[in-house]
């Protein structure tokens, strides 16, 4: 296979397809932390471009090396997923509700949190890697870099677009954001089971 007009449609339309839950968790972190700075904004898209890189690679990894092992695991990637975007959203529910200090950091956009969220959203790219099981290890790579940059523009313009929306709402934005990250989670995994 080449690098090709198709190679490059199939990885930016893999790219906004899989960015989607990212873009809408940093919608919620620019909402949870609207006085948030230019760098932690690119180390939240970072975060998430990371695993939306690394995971389908890995996955492209498991398919071609312990396709068996995967397959018993992937059955439990939307629960997976439900449950940590939830404990998280729900940790930003509950320190919005109770916080004094709008500024001190939040749970979410701290570095744990969006590590967290970053795996939560990406893990089901994880099964990416059976589409891509035809491409050699560089075609993988660059394909997974594709969605990766994808992800990192699409995050960069939730977090702004979040931040936007969390200074004009004030206090009612972390329970907003929190509130969004676990429909986030439920949404995953209603998703599987339909």
């Amino acid at each position: 296979m080449v690098f090709d007009f198709q190679f490059f449609l199939t990885g930016t339309m893999l790219g906004i397809g899989l960015s989607a839950d990212a873009f809408s968790v940093s919608v919620a972190n620019g909402l949870n932390t609207p006085e948030m700075k230019t760098p932690r904004m690119c180390l939240i898209a970072g975060i998430f471009a990371f695993f939306q890189f690394i995971m389908p690679l890995l996955g492209w990894v498991c398919v071609t090396a312990v396709a068996n092992i995967f397959s018993l695991f992937e059955k439990f990637i939307p629960a997976i997923a439900l449950v940590l975007l939830s404990f998280i959203g729900g940790k930003m529910l509950f320190e919005s509700l109770k916080s004094d200090n709008p500024r001190e950091e939040k749970p979410a956009t701290s570095l744990g949190g969006l590590i967290i969220q970053g795996i939560a959203t990406s893990i089901d790219a994880l099964s990416v890697g059976f589409t891509i099981a035809h491409y050699n290890f560089s075609q993988a790579t660059l394909l997974c870099a594709l969605i990766g940059v994808i992800t990192f523009g699409s995050c960069l313009f939730g977090v702004l677009l979040g931040k936007t929306a969390g200074s004009k709402l004030s206090d009612k934005a972390g329970i907003l954001g929190g509130s969004i990250l676990i429909f986030i989670g439920i949404q995953i995994f209603v998703k599987s089971i339909l």
